[in-house]
């Protein structure tokens, strides 16, 4: 049995994560300050004599013994994280550099949650993870994507001078349950819109392509990286390389709705990437052949059915 840490562990993926590390029979401490994360997604956790909740933030030290960190903590979608800007950065900078101090202290692995937005709005497609990226560092994702950028750089600068066993992960756009109806991402925005009836809203012509994987392969991926190799860390992109537009999802949720919503079009915000898709080689070589698993349909018919449910209770 491990003694694990989850920095961010009552946010989205955090949740799910903690979930799925007490289901292989660890011990889990999730760690949270609830900017963005909620208590709700993992009440139902607590009664579990393996896990312990926290409320922490991570911008200040915290003091532990654990065998592995995932340091997820962090807004991360642009309704956060532009909401208060100069906390997303210290969160992203700060929040790793303590993780990062406390893992050289008691000699833990620590993984860093990193991001596709590390790659800014992209001149090469798809990304390799050798790919430095087009970030404007000014601009109003700046304060996540550099504080991404900088993480990134700690891990590795702790790793070359300090020893510290790191491990990196590149999050490409990633759909679930336990999403959040309001935080401005194109697959929660465009289900709450089909279950209310409301007109769907796509920025842009609606010929932007992302690439969405479900929850569960995501952290199936950074289960497999925390348990390479000690030499390998990274980064490596997980995500899904299947492409569709937002046209093409609008009206994937659409149909499974059966929504009377119409289709209406808004001006592309500044930055937004129009083109975003994963190179996962390195992450099918390293993980043991890992590549998403989930349908898009599937996954869709899961996370409407939550939503449905949340929009139903009026929470």
């Amino acid at each position: 049995m491990k003694r694990i840490l989850v920095t961010g562990g009552a946010g989205f993926v955090g949740s799910h994560l903690c979930e799925y590390l007490l289901k292989q029979g660890n011990e889990v401490i999730c760690l949270d300050n609830y900017f963005t994360g909620k208590k709700q997604k993992i009440v139902h956790l607590i009664g579990n004599p393996w896990f312990e909740l926290v409320r922490h933030d991570v911008t200040m030290p915290y003091y532990i013994e654990v065998d592995e960190i995932y340091n997820l903590a962090c807004p991360a979608s642009p309704v956060h994280y532009q909401y208060n800007p100069i906390k997303t950065i210290k969160t992203s900078v700060m929040g790793a550099i303590n993780m990062l101090g406390l893992a050289k202290r008691i000699k833990a692995k620590i993984l860093q949650a990193s991001t596709s937005e590390v790659y800014g709005d992209p001149e090469v497609h798809p990304q390799p993870e050798s790919y430095w990226g087009n970030v404007n560092p000014i601009g109003v994702r700046s304060c996540y994507d550099e504080g991404k950028r900088c993480a990134e750089s700690l891990f590795v600068n702790y790793h070359k001078q300090n020893k510290v066993r790191i491990k990196i992960v590149r999050i490409f756009n990633t759909y679930g349950p336990k999403m959040e109806p309001d935080d401005g991402r194109v697959v929660s925005n465009f289900i709450v819109q089909a279950l209310q009836d409301k007109d769907i809203t796509i920025f842009g012509d609606g010929t932007q392509t992302r690439s969405f994987q479900y929850v569960s392969d995501l952290v199936e991926g950074m289960v497999r990286m925390m348990n390479t190799e000690e030499e390998f860390t990274g980064p490596v992109n997980i995500g899904n390389p299947g492409e569709f537009t937002m046209l093409q999802l609008a009206r994937e949720i659409l149909d499974i709705t059966g929504s009377k919503s119409k289709i209406v079009y808004l001006p592309l915000p500044e930055d937004d990437p129009v083109q975003r898709q994963p190179d996962i080689r390195l992450a099918r070589e390293k993980l043991g052949g890992w590549e998403p698993s989930v349908p898009l349909r599937e996954g869709l018919v899961q996370t409407i059915q939550y939503f449905d449910k949340l929009l139903a209770e009026g929470t």
